[in-house]
């Protein structure tokens, strides 16, 4: 007869993630700089997730490598950015090739092109809310060994017309 005791609850992202989850944070100068590297479902969802954590107004810049257009918009509802974002994850972390920021004056979260997260901030809170989302703090991270130039993207029409919309339905003006 075997006794268990309790079982920590296992979140899935810790049961199958890739073993170069994980994420640096970095003290420069007057700000602080975590670069987060996991798989594409995961980074993606932890950028939507993490956005919560903003005020109620956000500027937003979305940069569609495929297209080359850029929008920007100031001053966003935040409800209405996670709305989007939340209709465009799937393609997202399927297919790449749009940079993302969600920002203020104190914090900017970036999903890039080749789905890294970026955080810069002015205060060190994020370090915790990583650590809480179940990522390990590492010297150094593994960044995408499969980056490509803007040309190289696999086409992708239908991440290219979502963005369009997103930037529509925000009232985003191009960049």
């Amino acid at each position: 007869m075997f006794f268990r005791g309790r079982q920590p609850e296992a979140s899935i992202w810790r049961r199958f993630r890739v073993g170069g989850d994980g994420f640096t944070f970095a003290h420069e100068d007057d700000h602080y700089t975590a670069h987060v590297v996991a798989n594409a479902e995961r980074v993606v969802d932890l950028f939507y997730n993490l956005t919560d954590q903003l005020p109620p107004a956000v500027d937003v810049v979305m940069d569609d490598l495929r297209s080359g257009r850029s929008w920007k918009g100031e001053a966003v509802p935040l409800p209405d950015v996670r709305e989007s974002v939340a209709r465009l994850k799937i393609l997202l972390a399927r297919y790449g090739g749009v940079e993302l920021s969600v920002f203020t004056g104190e914090d900017q979260l970036t999903l890039n092109p080749y789905l890294e997260l970026f955080i810069y901030a002015r205060t060190d809170r994020w370090l915790y809310l990583l650590e809480g989302k179940g990522l390990e703090e590492q010297t150094q991270v593994q960044p995408k060994s499969w980056k490509t130039q803007r040309q190289q993207f696999p086409a992708a029409p239908d991440l290219v017309n979502a963005v369009t919309a997103a930037a529509e339905r925000l009232a985003l003006q191009p960049a």
